[in-house]
């Protein structure tokens, strides 16, 4: 098992930032890639950015690119997320997932294992 724990959401108002940071730990040796996703009330849940493990691209969803920076620190086993110029419509609950496939690493239904959440609420 993968246990993981988001830290970093917040209240924050448009044009603002905020750093997300998520930390793996128990048989953290099985991922092969972390990733960020968010849920909006009434919405589903969908991809924000997302790395392999095993090398150092990054991918990201159109609606965060250029604003958002998805990173790592091996050595803690931890992701984060930078989140810059944040719009109202940044507003969700973001989740950290990881999983043990690199395939089609965009969709939600490839990680086993998710973090409880954390809210995110950008301010107009």
């Amino acid at each position: 098992q993968v246990q993981l724990v988001e830290s970093g959401g917040g209240l924050v108002q448009a044009g603002g930032s905020l750093r997300l940071s998520c930390a793996a730990s128990g048989r953290t040796f099985s991922i092969a890639a972390m990733g960020w996703f968010r849920q909006a009330p009434g919405k589903e849940r969908e991809f924000v950015a997302t790395m392999p493990w095993s090398d150092g691209r990054t991918y990201y969803a159109d609606s965060v690119k250029g604003r958002f920076t998805i990173s790592r620190d091996n050595a803690k086993n931890t992701v984060y997320l930078q989140m810059n110029s944040l719009k109202p419509e940044d507003t969700a609950v973001y989740y950290c997932a990881a999983g043990s496939s690199t395939v089609l690493i965009t969709s939600p239904s490839r990680y086993n294992y998710w973090g409880q959440g954390t809210q995110v609420t950008v301010s107009s």
